[in-house]
C-alpha cells in the first residue's frame, strides 16, 4: 500500500474532518465572469471536510433574505432532489439517490468517498419514486402527497410535452402517459434513449429539459471520474449534454468537456439554454470554481484536459491540445467547491426587488473545502442582454449550524407558478418555499 493510501485511510479514522490545506482566497473571489484562479495546491491528503449531516431542529428554518420569507411546502420527505411544476399547479419531486454502482467504490478511493458521502447525509438507499404534491387552496403549503410513478432506477429530471412525460432514469430517458389532474401514473414506460450507466456510473443524476417547441429534448450526462483517472475510455457519451429527437430517439452531442451539468434553464431574454456544472477536485479549496453558462451547440468547454479555457490540468495524461486550444471559458463562476446543482430564471413579479431578473441557483455544499462554500441558494442579476450584470446575492442561507453540521442542504430550485419559489433540501427531507414577506 503507498503513502497516498496510508494517508487516506488516516484521514478516514481522524474523523473525515478538516484534512487537507485550506483557502487562501474568499469564496466571492471565485465568483464572477473574471474568478481567480491561483496556482493549483495539490497535496498528498486531499481536504476533507464534511459537514455532517443533523437534521433541522425543531421550529428551526433557513435565513432568508429581507423582504422575502420562507415556511416549509412539504416535509418528511425521503431524500427530495429534484423539482418539476406541472401545467394545474401540482408538484412533483424526485425522492432519488445514488444506484448501486460497485465499481464506483473499488479502492481506497471508492472506500473513502463512500465514507464521505454518508457523513454528508447521501449514503442512503435510493427511494426510487416521483411524488405528487398537491397545494388545493393555494396556501404554500402541499395538503396531500401521493406515490406518481414508482419502481423507477435513480430518477432525476423530469419534463412534460403535450401529454408525454418523460423521466431521466439514471440509465434511461423514459416516457410516459400523462393525463391532466392524474395523481399517479401506473402504465409500464417506453425507452425514448438509453443513457451512459453501468456499474461505476461515478456522476449518476441525469437531467432533461425540453425545447421551447418541445421538439427536442436535452440531456446532463456526468462524467465518470474526477479527471478521467478511470479512463478515458470510461467516458464514452459523458461529461456532456446530449440533444434526444423524442419521436426517434436519436442522439447527438449537443455540448461536451463539462464535468458534471445539472439544472439546465432556457434564459428568458435570449433563449439561450444554461446550465451549472460542477468543476473538478482535489487541487485545492480554491480550485476549480463551479459555474453557470450558456451552452454553445458543439461547444467543448475543457474537461478533463483543461479549465476555465486554456488552464491545463497537469495531473491528465496525455493532454489535448488540439482540443483545448477550442475550450469555452464558462460565461459565470460561482464559487469553488459549491456543488452548484438547481438553476431556474426568476419570473417577474415573484419575488421582491433584487431577485426581480437573473438565476436562482441552489448550493449543495462543499466536502473538498476548508471553510465550506455552498449551503446556500444565490441569486445571480442578469441583463436584458441575457447575462449575467452583477454580484451574486444571498436569498436563503442559514444551512449550517454553529457547529458547522448540516441541517439541509439545498439543491433543485424552482418557480411553483404561484408566487413562490420552491427549494428541495435533500437532508431535512423538506421542500422550502421562499415567498414575498407579508
Amino acid at each position: 500500500m503507498g503513502k497516498a493510501p496510508i494517508a487516506l485511510l488516516l484521514a478516514v479514522s481522524a474523523g473525515l474532518s478538516g484534512c487537507g490545506e485550506s483557502a487562501r482566497l474568499g469564496v466571492s473571489d471565485g465568483f464572477g465572469p473574471s474568478p481567480q484562479l491561483p496556482e493549483p495546491n495539490k497535496t498528498l491528503i486531499p481536504t476533507v471536510n464534511i459537514a455532517p449531516a443533523v437534521g433541522w431542529p425543531q421550529g428551526r428554518t433557513p435565513v432568508t433574505a429581507p423582504g422575502t420569507q420562507v415556511a416549509v411546502f412539504a416535509e418528511g420527505l425521503d431524500h427530495p432532489r429534484w423539482l418539476y411544476v406541472l401545467p394545474n399547479g401540482d408538484v412533483l419531486v424526485a425522492e432519488t439517490n445514488a444506484p448501486p454502482k460497485p465499481e464506483d467504490g473499488k479502492g481506497i478511493r471508492g472506500w473513502v468517498m463512500g465514507k464521505v458521502m454518508k457523513r454528508a447525509g447521501a449514503g442512503v438507499p435510493s427511494p426510487n419514486r416521483i411524488s405528487l404534491l398537491r397545494d388545493s387552496d393555494h396556501d404554500g403549503v402541499a395538503e396531500t402527497r401521493t406515490t406518481f410513478i414508482e419502481n423507477l432506477n435513480s430518477p432525476f429530471g423530469m419534463t412534460l410535452v403535450g401529454d408525454d412525460f418523460y423521466v431521466a432514469d439514471t440509465d434511461r430517458l423514459l416516457r410516459f402517459r400523462y393525463e391532466p389532474g392524474a395523481t399517479s401514473i401506473t402504465t409500464p414506460a417506453a425507452v425514448v434513449a438509453e443513457l451512459p450507466g453501468g456499474p461505476l456510473n461515478h456522476h449518476w443524476t441525469k437531467n432533461v429539459i425540453a425545447s421551447r417547441n418541445g421538439k427536442k429534448l436535452y440531456v446532463t450526462v456526468g462524467s465518470n471520474s474526477n479527471v478521467g483517472e478511470n479512463g478515458m475510455d470510461q467516458e464514452k457519451g459523458r461529461a456532456a449534454i446530449w440533444e434526444v429527437d423524442p419521436a426517434s430517439g436519436q442522439q447527438r452531442l449537443f455540448a461536451s468537456g463539462l464535468r458534471n451539468p445539472n439544472g439546465m434553464a432556457w434564459e428568458p431574454h435570449s433563449g439561450q439554454l444554461w446550465t451549472a456544472v460542477n468543476e473538478r477536485d482535489e487541487i485545492g479549496s480554491d480550485l476549480v470554481p463551479d459555474y453557470i453558462t450558456s451552452v454553445q451547440d458543439g461547444g467543448f468547454y475543457g474537461w478533463p484536459f483543461s479549465y476555465y479555457g486554456q488552464h491545463i490540468d497537469q495531473r491528465v495524461s496525455p493532454q489535448d491540445p488540439q482540443l483545448v486550444a477550442k475550450a469555452i471559458a464558462p460565461d459565470y463562476a460561482v464559487g469553488p467547491h459549491t456543488a452548484s446543482l438547481g438553476l431556474t430564471f426568476a419570473e417577474p413579479g415573484v419575488l421582491p426587488p433584487p431577485f426581480e431578473q437573473g438565476a436562482f441557483i441552489g448550493q449543495h455544499g462543499s466536502w473538498n473545502r476548508k471553510p465550506h462554500s455552498g449551503y446556500k441558494v444565490i441569486f445571480v442579476p442578469f441583463s436584458t442582454a441575457g447575462k449575467p450584470a452583477g454580484k451574486p446575492i444571498d436569498l436563503l442561507t442559514g444551512f449550517l449550524n454553529d457547529e458547522g453540521q448540516a441541517m439541509g442542504r439545498p439543491v433543485g430550485v424552482i418557480n411553483d407558478q404561484r408566487g413562490g419559489l420552491l427549494v428541495t433540501d435533500d437532508v431535512g427531507n423538506k421542500i422550502w418555499r421562499v415567498s414575498k414577506a407579508k
